[in-house]
């Protein structure tokens, strides 16, 4: 069947989103079907990429505040997809493109909508009061739900606001992370000795340097741990509109940014070269910067109020709660193992986590009513 990934928010510096699309694109293809994904850009391209999966941009205008990201006029997708007559519609943006469901519907289109953030949550974050955030994002959620077959969410915590309002329409299916792209045989320690320097212990946060990710509590981690005596380095690998703030919060302590980081091997190699990788997003929905890093042997702090509690378990890292003093004793714990094990048991919970399932979970959604 043709199927047709439709995302805004997408870009050459996107992340997560990013790297789902294009992995769960690249296993339809491999499966035998033909993926045409669209997505907005600085001007209009059509393309073939090496996965076989056709890339379409769709010229669009930068969005103010958001360090970069585009989106493009749903009409104009919607013209496009008449042209493209997809037998299947997958659909990764809940905002600016939720109206596409009913266009899929109109025409007896079997269309799934992917839940990449937790709404509630992120109305909450900017200034709307809790009751009020949630009452809003149920009726937005039961209007969007409705208009779409299927509507995926890859953990429970995401899947929670649909549950609330018992969507009966939910399905669960958890994402995957590339297992031969990220491994311990990556570690480099030249590479750990260069970004260590006099510290004793490496730490890495991997991430947009945005609002939501609360980046800042990575630098007050490494403050608490600097100010108790410890030798530890935190390295950023990101960037985003928040980056200015956080290198002057970060101006006397032993932090580094390193900006984006294009290359998916020089990625791999600094996860595999790092002791602890910190990922304090409380909103996370998923959380593929984590899983990375525990496919890369690292075990991972996080944020007990995200999704990554579901998937950081004992051994391979530890979920507390959100301020810097938790996430301070959580690593000085976890370098209190023996290296040797918290790798192993890192690893080894990564790879429960393959893009086939998921590819295989997608595929079930979007062949319903074909």
């Amino acid at each position: 069947m043709h199927i047709v990934q439709l995302a805004n928010f997408y870009g050459p510096r996107s992340g997560g989103l990013r790297t789902a699309l294009h992995h769960l694109g690249a296993g339809y293809v491999a499966r035998g079907h033909r993926v045409t994904l669209v997505v907005p850009g600085g001007r209009r391209t059509d393309e073939r990429l090496a996965t076989g999966v056709r890339r379409i941009t769709l010229a669009a205008p930068k969005l103010p505040g958001t360090g970069g990201y585009r989106a493009v006029d749903p009409w104009r997708v919607r013209h496009l997809l008449e042209r493209l007559r997809p037998d299947a519609l997958e659909v990764s943006d809940r905002l600016s493109l939720r109206g596409l469901g009913r266009w899929a519907a109109e025409r007896g289109v079997p269309s799934v909508v992917i839940s990449h953030e937790r709404l509630d949550r992120l109305l909450e974050q900017f200034l709307v009061p809790g009751p009020s955030a949630r009452r809003w994002a149920d009726r937005l959620n039961q209007r969007m739900a409705a208009s779409y077959d299927t509507v995926v969410c890859t953990t429970a915590f995401a899947a929670a606001e649909f549950d609330r309002i018992g969507a009966p329409n939910l399905l669960r299916v958890p994402l995957g992370v590339d297992l031969a792209a990220f491994s311990p045989a990556r570690r480099d320690v030249e590479l750990r000795g260069r970004l260590a320097g006099k510290a004793e212990h490496l730490l890495v946060h991997c991430g947009r340097l945005s609002t939501e990710k609360h980046v800042e509590r990575s630098v007050d981690t490494v403050a608490a741990l600097h100010s108790a005596g410890h030798r530890v380095r935190l390295v950023v690998a990101g960037d985003g509109p928040r980056r200015a703030a956080l290198e002057r919060r970060a101006r006397l302590l032993p932090v580094t940014f390193l900006g984006f980081v294009a290359q998916r091997t020089a990625l791999a190699t600094l996860l595999a070269s790092s002791d602890v990788a910190l990922a304090p997003g409380p909103h996370e929905t998923f959380g593929l910067a984590a899983l990375e890093a525990l496919a890369s042997g690292t075990p991972v702090v996080v944020s007990h109020s995200s999704a990554l509690v579901e998937i950081v378990r004992p051994g391979c890292g530890l979920a507390v709660p959100d301020d810097a003093a938790a996430f301070a004793g959580a690593v000085r714990g976890l370098l209190a193992t023996a290296e040797f094990d918290r790798r192993a048991v890192a690893r080894a919970r990564a790879e429960q986590f393959a893009w086939p399932t998921a590819v295989s979970g997608m595929l079930s959604a979007l062949s319903s009513g074909t």
